[in-house]
């Protein structure tokens, strides 16, 4: 199956596991198998490679965010046990104060972003994101979309990220000019202006709308502790600078790893660090030695298989959704709209936002989507007119704009960010799917408005 029958077959697909979940309340990671599987069989993939493709979109997942979400997880846990997460939300606190929590996990997910994956910083400062709830009584929701926006925003616009330096090199290069990451950076923070009020704002407005499973538990009656007898309940917190260290250490690895590739250094040692892997278990080490420093070590070995039992569910239901993506682009959807892409090509910059926009919606990743994007539009870009540098600055971060557009359940950071945001797969449509929806729109206006003035 190929063409338009193929793109119905696909709409169909997610409205079905929709149903599936959220009217029939069949478990996620059976939809999602199910589905993989039914439009494998209707879009016409082999029925011999099917199987070997399942296994290859669960195992994929695993690959890259498995062993990173259970790290991440452990060390999210060994600060809450500590009460090192309550020490960082006082910190944080009396930087941006108690009415501005969302704001606070904004700026800190598009700074952290940078250098670290979403998928990662999501995990990395969900404990720093629930304190902060709990310190400030705001919204659980609007401070997870703030934070997933705000993370989100930098990775598909900023280096060192891998999809802005892939696209950024294959458009100079098919121009026969030298890449310019400086200035790919440089538009990319100015481009983030819009797109950063703007996830704000429907955080503030969707927070009101949307209560995380733990809300809804607290409405039922159920008895919760206040911050003060939460505080109380440790005793002693730890010190401002370990308790940061668990999370601040592996942010810097990474950094400093991502700066080492983007120079083309190479040290094998910051790059053994540096690998989100590595920079985790040394985020655990910290967390290990917060908790000895603390005299709960008796209590380690039931929180390790505590965390396991708790992240299993998320990583078995993320491994599902890689392989729906593995599924799609097993299909001809792909080369069916590189193929049909020519019809677009007179939009300018919409014309990068559209294509970016349709392959990330259908298969999921938005790395491979502004790969793909970019390998697309290099041989267009002097019949559409972006040739000079910061045109094709501008076209890097429109791509970055469509690749956010939208996220849903063939994307392993909707089934993060659902997960530990504590979400039904429901209001994970209405936070996730919609946030990014809003902010793509407004990454690709922000291009348009510093294309319009430069």
């Amino acid at each position: 199956m190929t063409g338009i029958p193929l793109l119905v077959a696909f709409v169909i697909a997610i409205i079905l596991m929709i149903l599936l979940i959220s009217k029939f309340k069949v478990h996620a990671f059976l939809s999602l198998m199910l589905v993989s599987l039914l439009l494998a069989l209707v879009a016409g993939v082999d029925l011999v490679q099917i199987p070997t493709i399942i296994g290859q979109g669960f195992s994929g997942t695993f690959t890259s965010i498995g062993i990173v979400i259970i790290l991440g997880a452990l060390v999210g846990t060994l600060l809450e046990k500590t009460g090192a997460a309550l020490k960082m939300a006082d910190v944080v606190v009396k930087w941006v104060g108690k009415k501005r929590p969302e704001l606070a996990m904004l700026i800190m997910g598009w700074i952290v972003s940078i250098p670290v994956f979403c998928d990662s910083g999501f995990v990395i400062l969900n404990p720093i994101r629930k304190a902060l709830v709990k310190r400030t009584g705001r919204s659980a929701v609007a401070s997870a979309v703030a934070l997933s926006m705000g993370l989100y925003i930098s990775h598909c616009f900023i280096p060192p990220t891998p999809g802005p330096i892939a696209a950024a090199n294959t458009l100079f290069e098919g121009l026969a000019q030298p890449v310019n990451l400086l200035l790919i950076m440089a538009i990319g923070v100015l481009c983030s202006i819009l797109p950063l009020i703007a996830s704000y704002i429907f955080a503030l407005v969707i927070g009101k709308k949307v209560k995380s499973r733990g809300e809804q538990t607290a409405d039922d009656g159920a008895v919760v502790q206040t911050y003060e007898e939460l505080v109380a309940s440790y005793g002693k917190l730890p010190g401002a600078l370990m308790s940061f260290a668990p999370i601040v250490v592996p942010i810097v690895l990474m950094g400093l790893n991502s700066a080492l590739n983007m120079a083309k250094v190479s040290i094998p040692f910051f790059t053994f660090l540096g690998t989100p892997i590595m920079a985790l278990a040394v985020g655990v080490i910290l967390g290990v030695i917060l908790m000895a420093s603390g005299g709960k070590m008796k209590d380690f070995y039931a929180l390790t298989d505590e965390t396991l039992r708790v992240t299993g569910p998320i990583l078995f239901v993320t491994a599902a959704g890689g392989v729906l993506g593995k599924v799609i682009a097993s299909t001809d959807m792909v080369n069916f709209i590189s193929t049909n892409s020519g019809a677009l090509s007179t939009l300018g910059y919409l014309f990068p936002f559209l294509l970016a926009a349709i392959l990330k919606t259908a298969q999921g990743s938005s790395t491979v989507s502004i790969t793909t994007t970019a390998g697309i539009l290099a041989p267009l870009m002097a019949t559409i007119g972006l040739t000079s540098p910061l045109q094709v600055a501008l076209t890097v971060v429109a791509i970055g704009s469509g690749a956010m557009t939208v996220s849903h359940a063939n994307d392993s950071y909707f089934w993060v960010v659902t997960n530990f945001g504590d979400l039904e797969v429901k209001d994970g449509y209405r936070t996730q799917t919609l946030g990014t929806l809003v902010v793509g729109i407004a990454g690709i206006l922000n291009v348009l408005l510093v294309s319009l003035l430069a």
